[in-house]
């Protein structure tokens, strides 16, 4: 099974990105989650480029397409989806990468809900099949931890563990909303 796993976050210590770290370790045996480290390599948006000349958009379509399910983490900017998640939304929103896909939504954040509001609307209207029951909100605000912090956490790591395991059951019976 192959996860896609997205980070919205272009930071270097990101603490979206390692939230994804810390559920690919915990994923289960079979489960492969592959972080995606392209989304600073998507042009901004325009419909008037030719998206099968610009070989960031191709890859990043190409990964989508042949993931199982996406998997992704956010900041919120200003009560709103960060724009460079959005700009790579924007780039599949038409060709159907998202149709049924199985996606959860993993928020560092339980204050930061408005993000993940858009992002749920947006990927519904891209009709991907959102995944309710492995889209956790993990309270880090502030904590500034890493990966292995995380894992080190019983309680992080156990919410982590949770959310990807309830995920990979829905992956495989094809449940969900």
């Amino acid at each position: 099974m192959k996860i896609f796993a997205i980070s919205g976050s272009l930071r270097a210590g990101s603490t979206n990105t390692a939230l994804l770290q810390a559920m690919a370790a915990l994923a289960p045996a079979g489960v492969e989650v592959s972080l995606y480290g392209g989304l600073a390599d998507l042009p901004h948006f325009n419909p008037d480029l030719d998206p099968e000349s610009i070989p960031a958009v191709i890859d990043f379509r190409a990964r989508l397409a042949a993931a199982d399910a996406v998997l992704i983490s956010s900041p919120e900017y200003a009560h709103g989806v960060a724009g460079v998640m959005k700009n790579a939304l924007d780039w599949v929103v038409a060709t159907g990468e998202f149709v049924d896909k199985p996606v959860a939504l993993i928020n560092a954040s339980p204050r930061a809900h408005h993000a993940q509001e858009a992002l749920t609307e947006t990927l519904v209207v891209m009709t991907a099949r959102m995944v309710p029951e492995a889209s956790i909100a993990v309270p880090l605000l502030g904590r500034k931890l890493a990966e292995g912090g995380m894992l080190a956490d019983a309680e992080i790591a156990g919410a982590l563990s949770g959310a990807i395991a309830a995920f990979v059951r829905v992956i495989e019976t094809g449940a969900g909303s």
